[in-house]
């Protein structure tokens, strides 16, 4: 990597230590890595993609490795375009609602700049305090708050994008309308780094929301709390955040940091309005009704910090389960909403057959399922249950008129089951349209397609 420090000095490191650090992501899989860059702006992008180019080396574009299915994994020698330094916020425009930032600018410093203006951007990704928005761009990261607000994809206006010869590319506009030639901003977002690499993002942001007011839903039947959500979407309203816990999910939070959740509660939902003052009571009335009529316990949390105290249990989550078992395979499923009651029978169904314990929770307002299977990898014989189990999870999702990724992409995870719900056509043209971004390879290779 001689050459690529002459070109990049100070940027590049070959210490074995880093190069495991960046090697592996929140999937725990890892692979092997060769250098790591660090960019501090686009020209620097632009000369390290051209050397990859030149030399046919793979390169990984990787925010802050928060993804769930080994996006940011090198599958071989690979140079780790690590762009965590390329942090600014470039502007915040109040007058038209646009905001300019790089990719690694943090989604939570985001929100917090936009909220000391009266501002807002809505994709809210568990990981938000960790993750960054260039990763968000690229896996199309959704969040609790999708419901009723969309995912990323919904707030991208254009990018700034260098691609693998090392050529700059401005897509899509900064404008709130614009339908010139083929739409090649959205299909970079939820590409994970196979087509270019992210280095400024024009977003679309919002006014901050007058009112929220949150709810604690307790049930004594899993049933009924997924009969809840169909009921509340069914009613016409759209609340801010519709989220789920099942009872293992509930344990393992209160175990884990103690936060005063009922541990003998079957279910809980999360709920949030927001809006103007007068809707947002109506509305959150009508849902403790509609929860109620179904056999819940039905609390409001109307102040900063107990509305702090319930998202910090939902936020506890994914560390919360490892106090059940010392590995997990996490799936975010979607089911059509009215479905959810169906999909959790036969997600239990799937449970006894391969022996395993299946712990649920996630956006059950947009019908998103994070499915934990919760195994031992040291345990052989077990962990071949709890990855046999997962086709069948699929299989189950697609008959249900579902999708086997609500969120967290494809990466090198699923890539095996892409062929379950996209036909061979559709998999050939996407693979036609890399191979125009991308010819030689280079671009995070082994991700999405097998």
């Amino acid at each position: 990597m001689k050459n690529l420090r002459d070109i990049l000095p100070g940027k590049v490191s070959t210490d074995a230590e880093e190069l495991f650090c960046y090697g592996f992501d929140a999937s725990s899989m890892e692979g092997p890595a060769c250098a790591v860059v660090r960019p501090e702006n686009s020209d620097d992008v632009s000369k390290a993609s051209a050397f990859a180019f030149e030399h046919n080396i793979s390169l990984i574009p990787r925010g802050a490795g928060t993804g769930m299915t080994s996006g940011a994994v090198p599958v071989k020698e690979s140079v780790i375009l690590s762009l965590e330094s390329m942090n600014r916020i470039v502007e915040i425009d109040e007058k038209n609602l646009i905001a300019v930032v790089e990719p690694g600018v943090v989604n939570s410093q985001f929100q917090k700049a936009l909220e000391q203006r009266g501002l807002f951007y809505p994709p809210d990704p568990a990981s938000m305090d960790f993750c960054t928005l260039g990763g968000n761009v690229a896996e199309n990261a959704g969040g609790p708050r999708a419901i009723k607000y969309g995912v990323t994809k919904d707030y991208v206006l254009g990018l700034e994008v260098i691609l693998p010869d090392g050529k700059a590319l401005i897509t899509g506009v900064k404008t709130h309308k614009g339908v010139v030639g083929y739409d090649i901003t959205k299909l970079m977002v939820g590409s994970e780094g196979t087509l270019a690499t992210i280095t400024k993002i024009f977003f679309k942001i919002l006014p901050l929301p007058e009112e929220i007011m949150t709810l604690l839903c307790i049930f004594n039947d899993l049933d009924m709390a997924a009969e809840a959500v169909t009921k509340i979407t069914g009613s016409k309203i759209i609340p801010r955040t519709l989220e789920f816990m099942d009872r293992e999910t509930i344990l393992a939070v209160e175990s884990y940091k103690s936060i005063g959740l009922p541990k003998d509660a079957a279910a809980l939902l999360l709920i949030e309005t927001d809006g103007q003052p007068n809707s947002v009571s109506k509305d959150t009335e009508k849902i403790g009704a509609i929860c109620t009529s179904l056999g819940a316990k039905v609390s409001v949390a109307d102040d900063v910090f107990s509305r702090k105290r319930l998202w910090d249990a939902r936020k506890a989550i994914s560390p919360a389960l490892y106090r059940i078992s010392p590995s997990k395979i996490n799936e975010d499923i979607v089911v059509p909403r009215s479905k959810i009651p169906e999909m959790l029978g036969l997600l239990r169904n799937i449970g006894q057959k391969f022996n395993v314990k299946i712990v649920n929770f996630g956006h059950a307002g947009d019908g998103n399922i994070h499915v934990n299977i919760m195994t031992d990898k040291n345990n052989v014989e077990e962990y071949q249950r709890a990855e046999s189990a997962v086709k069948d999870i699929f299989e189950a999702t697609l008959k249900l008129g579902g999708t086997i990724s609500g969120e967290h992409g494809i990466g090198l995870t699923k890539a095996k089951y892409l062929s379950m719900e996209l036909s061979p056509l559709s998999i050939s043209l996407m693979k036609d349209i890399k191979k125009v971004f991308d010819p030689r390879g280079i671009m995070n290779p082994g991700k999405i397609f097998v």
